[in-house]
């Protein structure tokens, strides 16, 4: 694994400004306050935010992290989990955001409940990296296959689990098929 690979780590309910931090490698950094700042925005003038937890200590939903991802000239586009994610074009993916459940402890008991949880996955170097904030390090997925077979199981689970391949914004494309690769 290089040890230029950044992994920002799990603390509070911030997954994800994690992944979204992971995800970009550090560049571009988000902070809390920008986070909660988009939260702001999208419901003005409530008392009790949709888009985060109530004590507004993060557990950020997808419309936060798709305005964020707009900020820096990115998109975050939903994935249909019925296609298998070979038709994915690699090459216009800066990476992907899961969603998955997670479970929830309290100190070292693990309760009967279930949250929602956000990782990045990318590519770095020649490898793809599972950057999930939980990790202790970063996962080493493998080449293009492997990382393809990580998504498929993933997706595979019956868990509600869900996939936005993020990209960048063009001026010039119609961005909304452009991640998906041409028949033929």
């Amino acid at each position: 694994m290089p040890s230029s690979v950044y992994h920002e780590k799990q603390m509070r309910q911030l997954c994800a400004l994690h992944a979204l931090n992971n995800l970009f490698q550090g560049d571009q950094s988000y902070t809390k306050a920008e986070l909660d700042d988009i939260c702001n925005n999208l419901s003005p003038n409530v008392w009790i935010n949709p888009h985060r937890s109530v004590l507004g200590l993060g557990n950020y939903d997808i419309n936060v992290i798709m305005t964020a991802l707009q900020k820096r000239n990115c998109e975050a586009v939903w994935f249909d989990k019925r296609k298998d994610p070979s038709v994915i074009n690699l090459d216009a993916i800066v990476g992907f955001i899961l969603n998955i459940p997670s479970d929830y402890k309290f100190g070292l008991i693990t309760l009967p409940l279930r949250r929602r949880h956000w990782i990045a996955v990318r590519r770095i170097g020649d490898y793809y990296y599972n950057l999930d904030s939980k990790l202790r390090q970063p996962e080493s997925l493998g080449n293009e296959a492997d990382m393809l077979q990580f998504l498929r199981e993933q997706l595979a689970q019956e868990d509600h689990r869900e996939l936005f391949l993020v990209l960048e914004r063009s001026p010039n494309e119609d961005t909304a098929q452009r991640w998906l690769k041409e028949s033929g």
